[in-house]
């Protein structure tokens, strides 16, 4: 059994062993035992209707290999909630209670001396989803909001605040699009400072930014905030990857976090994923990535415990003999 102790449980961990797995998709796994969340809140619906469902799929990770579960606030957001008819302190529990969920099922995995041979007590990460996906019309995939980095501080605090209320281990701050976003967020951790936080953009290309900025200038200005544990990106296509790794390696010594998407294309007409995916091909990819310094690395949409059992399977065997 492995310990960490440090206040930066990345750091920690990586002082261990040279890779940290990560969980995949969440919603993949939730409409796959029946929820619809063709619905504003998304994923997050399910805190309201079915939040043991969450646990379960949390569990299925942590005993797939994961090393690290992204809690279901993503798209939880307090107006959103609000908007719902939800009153704003039953919002904050919602909040919180993606968190719990998460710890629940880490704590039940830990409770088992069997799951514990080899393995890193696992983190809980509080997802902080973009303000675009508050705004469920895609824009977290376009960025140019027309906000100002003060009002998207303001966006995102009380959500921050509710899930730091709830000791997670860390911030998971993904699928940011553009560089203000990032600002903001950085900007607010100074006021939880028992966290850290990871920041992952998602991505047009193999060098920008979804609104279109150099990946290289957002990860060298974000990156040199102390609080951030790593940088990197997330639900990108996986093609994109060997590019986006080398141009943030190239200006920060920071680890470098990545959790593309499955491979499949998202149809927004036809609200569809098209193509197909191996699994054993993207565990080939991710050799790839961490043979060019990706240290945390999982999946986002469309991947399962299959795939994060593939990868975790892979790093066990020894990742530093590829």
């Amino acid at each position: 059994m492995l310990k960490m102790s440090s206040p930066n449980p990345i750091t920690a961990a990586l002082a261990q062993r040279p890779l940290l797995i990560l969980d995949g998709a969440l919603a993949t796994e939730l409409e796959r035992r029946g929820c619809d969340l063709a619905d504003p809140l998304w994923s997050a619906k399910v805190l309201i209707e079915n939040p043991s469902l969450i646990q379960a799929v949390h569990a299925d990770y942590f005993a797939a290999g994961a090393d690290v579960a992204i809690t279901a606030s993503y798209q939880a957001t307090i107006p959103g909630f609000m908007a719902r008819g939800i009153a704003p302190d039953q919002a904050i529990l919602l909040l919180q209670r993606s968190v719990a969920l998460a710890q629940a099922a880490r704590d039940q995995f830990w409770a088992d001396p069997a799951n514990r041979e080899g393995r890193l007590r696992p983190l809980v990460a509080a997802s902080v989803g973009p303000y675009g996906a508050f705004l469920h019309d895609g824009s977290e995939y376009r960025g140019n909001y027309g906000l100002s980095v003060a009002e998207l501080i303001e966006f995102h605090r009380p959500r921050m605040a509710a899930l730091a209320a709830a000791r997670p281990d860390l911030f998971a701050c993904e699928t940011i699009p553009c560089l203000d976003e990032a600002r903001a967020l950085v900007a607010l951790l100074p006021e939880f400072p028992h966290l850290t936080a990871w920041i992952s953009f998602s991505a047009r290309d193999g060098a920008h930014t979804a609104q279109g900025e150099p990946i290289a200038e957002c990860a060298a200005e974000i990156a040199a905030h102390p609080q951030v544990a790593a940088i990197g990106v997330n639900c990108t296509a996986p093609r994109f990857l060997p590019d986006l790794i080398r141009a943030v390696q190239a200006v920060t010594d920071k680890p470098i976090v990545v959790y593309p998407n499955s491979g499949e294309v998202y149809d927004p007409v036809g609200q569809c994923w098209i193509g197909t995916t191996e699994i054993d091909d993207f565990v080939a990819q991710a050799r790839q990535w961490y043979a060019m310094g990706a240290r945390l690395i999982g999946g986002c949409c469309r991947t399962t415990p299959d795939h994060i059992r593939a990868l975790a399977a892979w790093a066990a065997a020894g990742v530093n003999h590829d």
